[in-house]
């Protein structure tokens, strides 16, 4: 054996184990055994490979060290893929890619008992007997919907698939062409009602749809007439489209359902000027829609669900169709929006415990504290960025309220010579992440969606950045 082969195999039989490693990972207080197996051995690999290629000529303590150093420095590093908490900068409340909508401490630690033990989910406590899933979420839904019924579901478009299943399997559902919408992720409204069984009549055109249009479609396999939500858009100028009442009316006299996918809708009527004329569930029952669905994690401000609210006779048939079993939500979700409903009985105190009307109603004079108390660390800025505070708008998001734009307090950051793409990837390339948006070249960051504990990160991630040649 050569003197260099000799060498490279002293140095790989010096390289410490498996073993070794995780005695020196607790020791240091960092995690250890198989949840970072992966990590370290990647570490172990590489090493052996350069020592094999010659490229890493190692002594035998020197290597055990940098051994110990790399694995450190991975297990330290975000796993790629894991969730992690993120702050989220964009001024975008009901942000799709960065969870929607967020829960309180408030509603986690109420239903804590709940989710660490065992529930009556689907026990009667009274006769000893098995019970209807669902708890008080069905009755707090109606309640507050001033419905006759409440059903939950897993998310809106489960809630529109089983709709559709089970009222108008084999028959006909007249929609507005204006209203064959796609959502996020490529799904698209008429998919949906195809895989019900339901036949889907357009009628109208993209921006003009009238009552006479729907009238004209109406054959005796005429299920229902339904109203969709243009989410992520808004049509303007030479428009018309049917009013809820006045398919309603239609309907009821050619003894047909009327049915409303809302996509987002909230039981809270917003102070806030550009969303003070955003309908609330109530309303829109109120205009007389057999079944009316929306989202539970968009502007209503819980967990992912899909909420049917309306006549108790057409939501029987829902729960009672065969598919509602593989649509249905678990514990976990029921308690946490069954925490979240409870919120909307005391509306005087919902801004306290539920962060997206929070977020939404924020005003300009409510960010003024949050931005004196960033800047404040920033005042002894040293390199060349740039900052001031500047006024600009936000986005409900979540494909909410595509029209709606709210007035908001941002702060704009700008280094010479660098474009704002470059400074957004290093703020989210920090732990934690700092999701920002970018505008003619400045990074913004909109203090409509920062929480108070977010304000420190966001200083120390600023003046990190000045002292850095990025």
């Amino acid at each position: 054996m050569s003197k260099s082969a000799s060498t490279t195999q002293n140095a790989l039989r010096h390289l410490p184990s498996i073993s070794e490693v995780d005695r020196h990972l607790a020791a240091k207080g960092l995690p250890s055994g198989k949840t970072v197996r992966p990590r370290v051995e990647a570490v172990l690999e590489s090493f052996r490979r350069r020592l094999r290629e010659g490229t890493n000529d190692l002594a035998a303590e020197s290597g055990r060290e940098a051994v110990m150093t790399a694995v450190e420095a991975a297990v330290r590093a975000p796993e790629a893929g894991r969730l992690r908490r993120v702050i989220n900068a964009t001024g975008v409340v009901v942000h799709t890619n960065l969870g929607r909508a967020v829960l309180s401490p408030q509603i986690t630690e109420r239903t804590s008992a709940l989710l660490h033990g065992y529930t009556n989910l689907e026990f009667d406590l009274e006769t000893g007997k098995r019970g209807v899933r669902g708890g008080k979420v069905p009755e707090l839904l109606a309640r507050l919907a001033g419905a006759e019924a409440g059903l939950v579901v897993n998310n809106n478009a489960a809630a529109v698939l089983l709709l559709l299943s089970a009222l108008a399997a084999g028959g006909e559902v007249i929609v507005s062409r204006g209203e064959l919408v796609e959502i996020g992720g490529a799904f698209r409204v008429p998919d949906i009602m195809r895989q019900s069984g339901a036949r889907l009549i357009e009628v109208g055109t993209t921006n003009r749809t009238r009552l006479a249009d729907y009238a004209d479609a109406i054959t005796p396999e005429t299920r229902a007439l339904l109203k969709v939500h243009r989410s992520n858009f808004a049509i303007t100028g030479f428009v018309e489209e049917a009013t809820v009442p006045e398919l309603c009316a239609l309907a009821r006299e050619k003894e047909l359902a009327v049915w409303h996918d809302l996509g987002s809708g909230s039981f809270y009527r917003f102070d806030q000027p550009t969303l003070r004329g955003v309908q609330t569930v109530q309303q829109a029952v109120a205009e007389g829609t057999d079944v009316l669905t929306v989202s539970g994690d968009k502007i209503l401000g819980s967990v992912q669900a899909g909420i049917a609210v309306g006549k108790a006779e057409s939501l029987a048939r829902m729960q009672r169709h065969p598919l509602y079993r593989s649509l249905r939500v678990d514990k976990v979700r029921l308690a946490l929006l069954e925490a979240s409903l409870e919120g909307y009985l005391e509306i005087g105190h919902l801004r306290a415990e539920n962060p997206t009307v929070d977020f939404l109603e924020r005003t300009v004079a409510d960010m003024e504290p949050m931005a004196r108390e960033v800047t404040a660390r920033l005042e002894k800025l040293s390199g060349n960025l740039r900052w001031e505070l500047v006024r600009e708008q936000s986005l409900a998001g979540g494909g909410a309220l595509p029209e709606v734009r709210i007035e908001t307090l941002c702060l704009a950051l700008q280094r010479p010579g660098r474009d704002g793409e470059t400074l957004s990837r290093r703020l989210r390339q920090r732990d934690p992440p700092i999701v920002v948006r970018v505008n003619e070249g400045r990074v913004l960051i909109d203090f409509r969606t920062l929480f108070p504990d977010d304000l420190p990160d966001v200083a120390a991630a600023i003046l990190e950045m000045a002292e850095m040649d990025i």
